[in-house]
């Protein structure tokens, strides 16, 4: 199982990680804390002081196009952010 899909690259995000030194990741729906805890020491070779998780459910969508409506569905997903320890960080561009 994949525990990490991708880490989470927003503005937001980059003003989290220069204040408090965390790392959001979006992550398998069927990962837990401990599990995502090691899958970030492992690939990154950082220290994790802790983990938060959200899940996110899907939402239903709908445009008005020429042709009618069209209806569709967004995908639920999970989110991690991952707070380390003060000497450590992850380069996300350069790796």
């Amino acid at each position: 199982m994949n525990v990490i899909i991708k880490p989470i690259v927003t503005e937001k995000m980059t003003q989290k990680t220069e204040s408090l030194n965390d790392y959001g990741f979006i992550v398998n729906r069927k990962a837990n804390k401990i599990e995502i805890k090691k899958a970030v020491e492992n690939n990154y070779g950082v220290k994790v002081l802790s983990v938060r998780t959200m899940v996110y459910r899907g939402k239903e969508k709908s445009r008005f196009t020429k042709t009618g409506v069209i209806k569709g569905k967004t995908n639920s997903l999970k989110k991690a952010i991952v707070r380390l320890k003060k000497d450590n960080s992850i380069d996300f561009y350069n790796n």
